[in-house]
């Protein structure tokens, strides 16, 4: 007689062979009584699913309150099919939700046991699909299920000791040039390294594709944990020699100490891990970093600002306004023009410093956005002014992001054109000049605005990546020394004549100078000597919104 007969099998037996191997195993076991609708899983299916209960009667309809809906339709299908009879099994992948409401995936298998031809129960398995792996066979190491049942023990109070996350340097681009083959090999030799670089006491497991976890729960310290860095790094570094240097890579660590991961949960302490060894790859790779709650801080910080940022944008762009700050002829001590100047102010109206939102706005290509924003903002503002004083000169900042990645050249000359304003009235500012001067082509493009009549200034010379090469190059028409180049030439006086030299050399190649940073009536007059075009700085006036700007300067 076939098992899948009943052999006088009842319900009862079933569910006692469930709950015997109910602590053996992490799959569910379940059975469902076809004649008396009835359903039995394993007791701990209860801890991960939305399951009213481990046993029920009216199982299609109870299965609705956990199934993820968009699946119930299907499922309902197949149970009545299954109870019908004429089939031997049922296998089927569908979700069920979580205690979160989130679907999981899982794969649902069974045997129909029949009396002749009538089904009499469904006997099966169930197992999670998306389910993370305990261990890992290239490195031959525990997983990250592993590490959070080993963590989740101590909870809320962990012994003394540490975490040190450790990541291999620039795999992907390893795992490009040699293939996986080969990335696999390293990693299984990073794996062992490892291991035989860790002290009693300490585990090691892998988590994610290239990173590596070892824990201390033994009043391992600090120092401990940076030499088992240093003495793994040397590993690896013997390694690529033995190699011939076939695959030149480092490796980078992240350390938790014991203050960072006393009283924390498991998801803290993760994070934690994972920012402290991106951190360390952010800081020039090869080293490790050591948490610090502060950085962290300033982490979660950038990152709600730049969800506020975005936020902003969406609705309109609400919160950004454009500023001005004046520039004046330095012989006649007369207007000039302005520069305009990117400005946030949060929703509590506190207004957020441009060095912390520009670089944000930078780094997530949202400068385009908020950058054709201001552009439009600005001009709409210029023309307003130049029909009052024609010899109004309005500075638009642009970045290498924007000339890059979008067509903010093209649109300047459309927009300059659309407003109908003088383009040389218009002053295009470019930072980060040192970027755009090793992209020919961009540099070609950027020369268009010139082309048009468009006045092109070259932001912070002095510092940075601007020199006189780039005068070659980009061609600017006005040069902006910055503010610090400024205040070392007011206190040194080396400086004051290299400034002084730098301004002639300028002027003799028939371009302006604007000498920015002067805060006070006695920086204007020593650097009348320098010979400047044009000045900007405080003591003129600060950067104001276009009405304050309307009244002090040109009502």
């Amino acid at each position: 007689m076939s098992i899948t007969e009943s052999q006088n099998l009842s319900i009862h037996q079933l569910c006692e062979a469930i709950d015997l191997l109910d602590t053996c195993m992490d799959d569910y076991l379940y059975v469902y009584d076809f004649e008396n609708d009835f359903y039995y899983i394993s007791s701990h299916a209860q801890d991960r699913f939305s399951l009213p209960s481990c046993s029920f009667h009216d199982v299609a309809l109870t299965h609705s309150q956990f199934v993820y809906p968009p699946d119930f339709p299907k499922l309902k299908d197949e149970l009545a099919l299954l109870s019908k009879g004429g089939r031997t099994s049922h296998s089927m992948q569908y979700r069920w939700t979580g205690h979160d409401g989130q679907p999981i995936w899982i794969d649902c298998r069974g045997t129909i046991i029949s009396e002749g031809d009538k089904p009499l129960y469904l006997f099966g398995c169930i197992n999670e699909i998306g389910a993370v792996q305990k261990a890992d066979n290239v490195s031959g190491l525990l997983g990250e299920s592993t590490l959070k049942s080993y963590i989740q023990q101590f909870l809320p109070k962990l012994p003394n000791g540490f975490l040190l996350r450790i990541g291999l340097d620039d795999f992907k681009k390893i795992n490009e040039k040699l293939g996986t083959d080969y990335g696999d090999r390293m990693l299984k030799r990073t794996a062992d390294d490892i291991s035989s670089c860790i002290l009693p006491g300490q585990k090691i497991y892998r988590v994610q594709s290239d990173e590596f976890i070892v824990l201390d729960f033994a009043g391992g310290t600090e120092a401990i944990a940076i030499d088992l860095y240093k003495r793994i790094r040397s590993f690896i570094s013997k390694f690529v020699a033995d190699n011939h240097y076939e695959a030149v890579f480092t490796i980078s660590a992240g350390l938790l100490t014991s203050e960072n991961i006393i009283q924390h949960t498991y998801s803290d302490i993760m994070k934690y891990s994972d920012f402290s060894l991106n951190e360390a790859k952010r800081q020039g790779k090869n080293l490790c970093y050591i948490f610090q709650q502060a950085d962290y801080d300033k982490f979660c910080r950038r990152q709600e600002l730049t969800k506020v940022l975005r936020q902003s944008i969406n609705e309109g762009f609400n919160g950004f306004e454009a500023y001005f700050q004046p520039l004046f002829a330095s012989r006649t001590n007369t207007l000039y023009g302005a520069e305009s100047l990117m400005r946030f102010r949060s929703e509590s109206g506190n207004m957020i410093s441009p060095g912390e939102f520009i670089p944000i706005l930078e780094e997530t290509g949202l400068i385009i956005p908020v950058g054709q924003w201001m552009l439009h903002t600005v001009l709409k503002r210029a023309k307003e002014i130049i029909e009052i004083c024609p010899d109004f000169h309005i500075s638009i900042n642009v970045s290498y992001i924007q000339v890059m990645k979008s067509d903010i050249i093209n649109e300047i000359i459309r927009a300059v054109s659309s407003y109908q304003i003088p383009p040389s009235n218009v002053i295009v500012e470019l930072t980060e000049s040192g970027l755009l001067v090793s992209n020919l082509q961009l540099a070609k493009t950027w020369s268009k605005l010139n082309e048009q009549g468009i006045q092109l200034a070259l932001d912070d010379f002095g510092t940075g990546y601007s020199n006189f090469h780039y005068l070659h190059t980009l061609r600017p028409n006005i040069i902006k020394i910055d503010r610090s180049f400024t205040l070392n030439a007011l206190e040194n006086e080396y400086e004051y004549n290299l400034l002084a030299l730098i301004s002639g050399m300028v002027h003799d190649l028939n371009l302006t100078v604007c000498i920015e940073g002067i805060e006070t009536n006695e920086e204007r007059l020593k650097m009348l000597n320098v010979s400047p075009d044009y000045y900007q700085g405080f003591f003129f006036g600060k950067p104001c919104p276009y009405e304050e700007f309307v009244k002090n300067f040109i009502a």
